[in-house]
């Protein structure tokens, strides 16, 4: 039966493939075909205003993507080194695959799976061990400059976000009470619990120098990012000293990034997030969902386009 599998893996492996790429490219022309945020014809009219007469600007803009998708590729090989030593292009290839086939995933977690089926079967578990160590990196960095954004708004508009209100700490506190007890009775809290010894004793074995470059690199991704979008709110005129719109776009993202999704609709969550955030300073609406789909655009949509080819092409490690 094994042999059998064997022999006819890669005919089975195609449909998938199919499948995820295809699912992948009909998930990104309904967000842009059916956006109830941002119609197709409007997308239209803002890239032609803003890009007609200054071609140049993509091609700027194009450069922030660049880097910031380069120092994501730098960041999984480092990390990845600790297990395997691989070269920078099986690096990129990593990446945009996995990206692609994360797409219909909550929060994602399609790229751990995505990673560790092109590593060898005895190195799977680390390798999502140390994907979830990249992401994590990103997070706390992106929860630094967020807290940071949000004590700026709470100081000098007033939102009273870290306003502390009884009954909603309650009834969050009952919730998590509830959640353990269901996970305790169906033994889920002492797996999790035991998993995350691991995942922690794994974390303490890992290199200072790699934990060290994992956490400069997600730092430097993210101010590029985030001064791709203030570049973009410069296009469009937005006008707030530099200081403020930073704090803005930093409270955006870390409002996005705690709540949960699917990746396809990552732009959505953070449109919404973002149109709140800059209503405080009077921002155009329309304006800043057209800025956060060019981001989506260029930082998510054309790499997922770029890593469907490398899905087509993939073989399991024991093909290799």
């Amino acid at each position: 039966m094994y042999n059998i599998l064997h022999k006819y893996k890669r005919f089975i492996f195609l449909p998938l493939k199919l499948a995820i790429v295809l699912g992948a490219f009909y998930f990104m022309y309904q967000q842009l075909a059916n956006n109830e945020l941002l119609s197709f014809t409007q997308l239209k009219q803002q890239f032609f205003v803003l890009f007609s007469k200054n071609s140049w600007l993509i091609l700027l803009l194009l450069l922030f993507t660049d880097a910031n998708w380069l120092l994501e590729i730098f960041k999984w090989k480092t990390l990845a080194s600790n297990e395997k030593k691989i070269t920078f292009f099986e690096a990129y290839e990593q990446c945009f695959a996995s990206l692609t086939a994360s797409l219909i995933t909550p929060n994602r977690i399609g790229e751990y799976g995505a990673k560790a089926l092109y590593f060898e079967k005895k190195h799977r578990k680390k390798v999502m061990v140390l994907n979830l160590i990249g992401n994590l990196s990103q997070l706390t960095i992106t929860i630094f400059f967020g807290i940071f954004g949000m004590f700026f708004l709470n100081f000098y508009f007033e939102v009273n976000i870290f306003s502390f209100n009884t009954g909603k700490f309650l009834l969050v506190l009952n919730v998590l009470l509830l959640l353990y007890l269901i996970g305790k009775y169906f033994g889920i809290t002492k797996k999790l619990t035991e998993l995350t010894i691991k995942i922690f004793n794994y974390t303490k074995e890992l290199p200072l120098k790699i934990q060290l470059k994992t956490l400069a690199y997600s730092l430097f991704r993210y101010l590029v990012f985030s001064h791709q979008f203030y570049f973009f709110l410069q296009l469009f005129h937005i006008e707030a000293p530099y200081f403020m719109l930073m704090s803005l776009i930093f409270s955006t993202y870390f409002i996005a990034s705690v709540i949960p999704s699917l990746a396809i609709f990552d732009w959505v969550i953070k449109g919404s997030v973002a149109v709140f955030i800059f209503g405080l300073i009077d921002a155009n609406p329309i304006t800043i969902i057209t800025i956060i789909t060019f981001m989506w655009l260029l930082n998510f949509a054309v790499p997922a386009i770029l890593g469907s080819i490398f899905v087509l092409n993939f073989k399991m490690s024991a093909e290799k």
